[in-house]
């Protein structure tokens, strides 16, 4: 079997789903077939093992080159290459494929719909317009969740029979260092930790506004970590620091090495992760690998992920947010009652099981490409 798959993420700054595609990418190509990785411009970097795999660049920038990039050299490339099965992973497939090829698509998320005021205008307008139709030319649909499932096939009924759900994995971090290891970043005491970009759909004013109502009330000097790149959108995380007297508070990372991240979510109280709208939430299941609990919403699939290792809020009740932190942080035995879940919820998710489950989407494709191409002959 001859796989494409569109690798475009490979060549940018690891993210969630930049991360869901080199992970599960690493773990396919253990599995004895042959994949052909496809990146608009030369991947930030690449550490699979074996030669059961074959990388295709060009040298396409910017959101329009992209663009430009998935609708010309990523179908021929599949053409040439004489591919099988072609899988998008990340809500696009390439409109002009060749009849006989089968095609998965992974829709992580419908955010667009759900909370598409989050979004640039740009990426809204795109998910809209070729979500629908990557969803109606594949054979088979992953998501990485049950809520996702679930909403994939309230929004496209007739999809529902070709959906699958493929959780996400736990990916194997460096091995976290010690405490003082954090000092090159302005840690020095306990904390509680954020972990994403730095967009609306985070919701990190809310957190931050929950934390300043809050933080006169506790038993000691708490400090909020918020580690990620920066996104988009209106929120100035720094300015909001500053408009509400948090500079004592709050430590701004940036984005963090792997290194830097595992030592993170070791040594953190809990997570706080009260996202308006979440395909899966992968530092859920990070941090919980650690044994650490986590604070998430009561929204999209974010109760499914955590399982019983966590406190679930509404995102946009200002104070339910404020009082489940006072819980976490004044709380001793409740937050070590949850930490007591969480690495066992998190155990769950590997990225091996993620391959083999997508291998059998894979070949269900296959053999409905291959019924469909004989129902037309």
């Amino acid at each position: 079997m001859r796989i494409g798959v569109d690798a475009r993420l490979l060549s940018e700054p690891v993210n969630g789903i930049g991360r869901y595609s080199a992970e599960l990418s690493r773990e396919l190509v253990k599995l004895e077939k042959e994949f052909y990785f496809y990146t608009p411009k030369p991947p930030m970097a690449t550490v699979w093992e074996g030669n059961q795999y074959k990388l295709r660049s060009s040298a396409f920038h910017g959101r329009i080159g992209k663009i430009l990039w998935s609708q010309t050299m990523l179908p021929y490339w599949a053409v040439l290459d004489k591919i099988d099965l072609f899988w998008g992973t990340t809500h696009r497939l390439p409109r002009y494929l060749p009849a006989s090829m089968a095609r998965v698509v992974t829709i992580h998320d419908l955010v667009w719909k759900f909370a598409g005021e989050t979004m640039r205008p740009l990426s809204r307008w795109m998910e809209r317009f070729l979500m629908p139709e990557a969803i109606l030319a594949a054979d088979r649909i992953m998501t990485d969740s049950q809520s996702t499932a679930d909403a994939l096939a309230s929004e496209f009924p007739l999809s529902r029979s070709k959906v699958r759900v493929v959780p996400l994995g736990v990916t194997r971090l460096a091995s976290p260092s010690n405490f003082s290891f954090l000092s090159t970043l302005g840690i020095n005491r306990p904390y509680f930790l954020f972990v994403g970009t730095l967009e609306p759909r985070k919701n990190l004013r809310r957190l931050l506004s929950a934390f300043a109502s809050i933080r006169h009330t506790l038993n000691h000097n708490a400090l909020l970590v918020i580690a990620g790149g920066k996104g988009w959108g209106a929120i100035n995380v720094q300015n909001v620091v500053h408009e509400l007297n948090l500079e004592r508070n709050v430590v701004l990372t940036g984005y963090v090495t792997d290194s830097q991240l595992s030592t993170l979510y070791a040594h953190a109280r809990f997570l706080a992760m009260p996202s308006l709208h979440e395909g899966f939430g992968l530092p859920l299941i990070e941090a919980m690998s650690y044994g650490v609990p986590v604070l998430t919403s009561d929204l999209s699939s974010l109760p499914e992920v955590a399982g019983n290792a966590g406190i679930l809020i509404n995102p946009l009740d200002e104070k339910a947010l404020a009082a489940a932190l006072v819980v976490f942080l004044n709380n001793d035995k409740r937050r070590d009652e949850l930490a007591a879940h969480a690495a066992a919820t998190a155990a769950k998710y590997t990225w091996e099981k993620a391959a083999l489950q997508t291998m059998e989407v894979f070949s269900e494709a296959l053999t409905a490409r291959e019924e469909m191409r004989r129902s037309c002959t």
